[in-house]
């Protein structure tokens, strides 16, 4: 693949371009038809709904797609399995804000549908998106054999489930693409389009992504961290000054609540072991499995909770936990140093780290509590789910949820008290003790958004527009409407499918 080199680009490739296959749209010949449109985006994702971001800018010629994830809620998993609304062969670029699966899990099956060009990223989300993809592969096919079998016992077929979305040979065409992007460095990423990225505070390498184009710079929060930053991560940079901000609104209609996180995971963990049960933490694999264990470390150094078997049941989490050592750069600084003096904040005495499947399922038959972090953290796939059968009828067992649940996912219907409720194909009721602790969310919620928009050395210049999306309708309406209040901006909520002038 051949990068840009100019002395404002700081853009390196892990791997080589593809060649071009013969009758595939050449981005010349596509720019010759789209050279007199102003600038537009296309919503294709994350608008109506919180997952499947996807946003299309057509501008300059060139055509550049910021974000390629899944969508994860069951009522829209269908716009996966569809055709995309552009051929891929005709995306110049891809820009991707960080690795969770819903901003990047689209795009083994972009790939093996024609794309061609470089994926721009920071190396620390190429780094965890390879790691993903491969994860999310091999569970797609794993659950599509499991349901062909289940299929032919009950005499039915499903519509896609019987065969995966993509396979791991897709996912692993998918890192040759990756071309790594530092903070606060601008890389062209095709003619007359360039991208500059900042520390978004959400995950291990998290961005807030400018797009500068011809006609005006357009800025996306991506998932926007909390203002102060996590017990991991540094805080979000400023809003960049743009003419158009993209911004969410997971949280736009709430407020976090101020409770202290690791009171709270005390709290649990006590009254489950007072109570002969286990505690079943649903999680993501990046950032939140990492957050609960720097408080679960905290907790055992500190003797506020009994000794007992810990376990970190995900080949994922495990492998990204070892990311965190090498981009100690991207940390707080306390637990930077940690890492410089070889003290890592996430292992200690009676933790373990479950790689293979015997061990995993060797879990479930301890004797005595025991922690139990798995993914995913919706409960959508993985692990957590044969935890969950185990120890969703106990009343003695507590599920502890640490992370937002989308709708139309098993963990929007055990958290807001469905039952019973369909894990692997059987009907569970729900005995046992459900709990969140939503202080660890690393999304702003409301005021942190509005604060970000209105309050950073760029809201002298307000942008012309500003796209709310990736969040669900009422919290996407709620964060819209306290914008009109506060900016001068034309603020519009996406539509999903929509295509609207840029700037």
């Amino acid at each position: 693949m051949r990068l840009p080199n100019s002395g404002r680009t700081d853009a390196r490739s892990s791997g080589r371009a593809a060649s071009t296959p013969r009758g595939q749209v050449t981005a010349a010949a596509r720019r010759a038809r789209h050279d007199d449109r102003a600038p537009t985006i296309r919503f294709l994702g994350a608008a109506g709904s919180v997952t499947g971001s996807r946003f299309l800018i057509e501008a300059a010629g060139a055509r550049v797609l910021v974000d390629c994830g899944l969508f994860q809620e069951r009522e829209f998993v269908g716009r996966d399995w569809a055709d995309f609304p552009v051929a891929p062969s005709s995306i110049d670029a891809v820009v991707l804000t960080h690795a969770h699966l819903d901003h990047t899990g689209y795009l083994p099956k972009l790939v093996r549908d024609g794309f061609r060009g470089p994926i721009y990223c920071t190396k620390a989300t190429a780094e965890i998106a390879t790691l993903l993809l491969e994860d999310a592969a091999h569970i797609l096919e794993e659950d599509a054999a499991n349901k062909r079998r289940r299929h032919a016992r009950e005499g039915r077929r499903g519509p896609h489930a019987e065969r995966p979305l993509y396979t791991t040979a897709d996912a692993r065409a998918v890192p040759s693409h990756f071309s790594h992007v530092r903070y606060g460095r601008r890389a062209t990423i095709a003619p007359g389009i360039s991208a500059e990225f900042f520390d978004a505070g959400h995950i291990l390498g998290s961005a807030i992504v400018r797009l500068t184009l011809p006609e005006c710079r357009v800025a996306f929060s991506g998932d926007l961290g909390r203002p102060r930053g996590g017990p991991i991560l540094r805080a979000p940079a400023d809003l960049p000054e743009a003419e158009a901000v993209v911004v969410e609104s997971t949280y736009g209609d709430r407020l976090h609540p101020s409770g202290d996180v690791e009171t709270r995971l005390q709290d649990a963990i006590t009254d489950a072991v007072a109570r002969g049960g286990n505690v079943v933490i649903p999680s993501f694999a990046v950032e939140r499995a990492q957050d609960v264990l720097y408080h679960l470390g905290r907790l055992v150094a500190s003797a506020r909770i009994p000794r007992l078997m810990m376990f970190v049941d995900s080949p994922m989490a495990t492998s990204v936990t070892r990311l965190f050592a090498r981009h100690r750069a991207l940390l707080a600084p306390d637990v930077a140093e940690a890492f410089a003096r070889g003290d890592s904040p996430f292992e200690w005495p009676g933790l373990t780290f479950v790689r293979s499947v015997d061990q995993s399922k060797a879990i479930n038959q301890i004797r005595g509590s025991a922690v139990i972090i798995a993914g995913a953290g919706m409960c959508n796939g993985g692990r957590v789910k044969h935890h969950l059968v185990a120890n969703i009828g106990r009343p003695e067992s507590t599920i502890l949820f640490v992370g937002y649940q989308a709708r139309g996912t098993l963990g929007r219907q055990i958290v807001t008290g469905e039952s019973p409720v369909r894990i692997l194909g059987r009907w569970h009721d729900v005995h046992a003790r459900i709990e969140s602790i939503d202080e660890f969310s690393a999304h702003a919620d409301r005021a942190e958004l509005l604060d970000w928009l209105t309050a950073s050395p760029a809201a002298s210049r307000p942008p012309r527009r500003v796209f709310v999306v990736h969040g669900e309708a009422q919290a996407a309406t709620a964060l819209a409407g306290a914008l009109r209040e506060r900016l001068p901006s034309e603020v519009i909520e996406a539509g999903y499918g929509g295509r609207l002038p840029l700037c």
